[in-house]
């Protein structure tokens, strides 16, 4: 077989449909639109979700729950994901989102115990957990 030989299988690919090209076409005048109609006028048709005027499902359906407006975002650093300081780096809020490690808006940052740390560091944080605190102190750094 060479490259010229190759070609799509049989019925793998058709002609697109040409409407509204004549009568001979077999597709002219209402170009397969039908007569009258919403669907048959230009910019016709209906939404998505619109089930003909028939209650939609999305309103059909009981809700449940409700969404706290008050709810905070709290984003969450893991002490293994401090390893890219240096020793005696000081690590607070511009520190984590300068290096890349916090991304968006956010209300706070909470440090995790998740992992290990080899190096002493500097943490100025307003939420830390005590397996966190434990490990940076123990490690020789300082939580303030």
């Amino acid at each position: 077989m060479k490259l010229h030989e190759l070609s799509p299988a049989e019925g793998a690919r058709k002609n697109r449909k040409r409407l509204g090209r004549g009568p001979g076409s077999g597709t002219g005048k209402t170009a397969g639109r039908g007569m009258k109609g919403h669907r048959s006028r230009s910019g016709g048709g209906v939404r998505p979700g619109f089930e003909g005027g028939q209650m939609p499902i999305h309103r059909r359906l009981p809700k449940r729950g409700f969404t706290n407006i008050f709810k905070k975002k709290i984003e969450i650093v893991n002490i293994h994901d401090l390893d890219r300081f240096k020793d005696g780096d000081v690590i607070d809020e511009a520190a984590l989102v300068q290096s890349g490690l916090v991304k968006g808006r956010f209300d706070g940052i909470k440090l995790l115990g998740e992992g290990e740390i080899s190096r002493p560091l500097t943490v100025k944080l307003e939420k830390i957990s005590a397996v966190a605190k434990e490990k940076i102190e123990a490690a020789g750094g300082t939580v303030e």
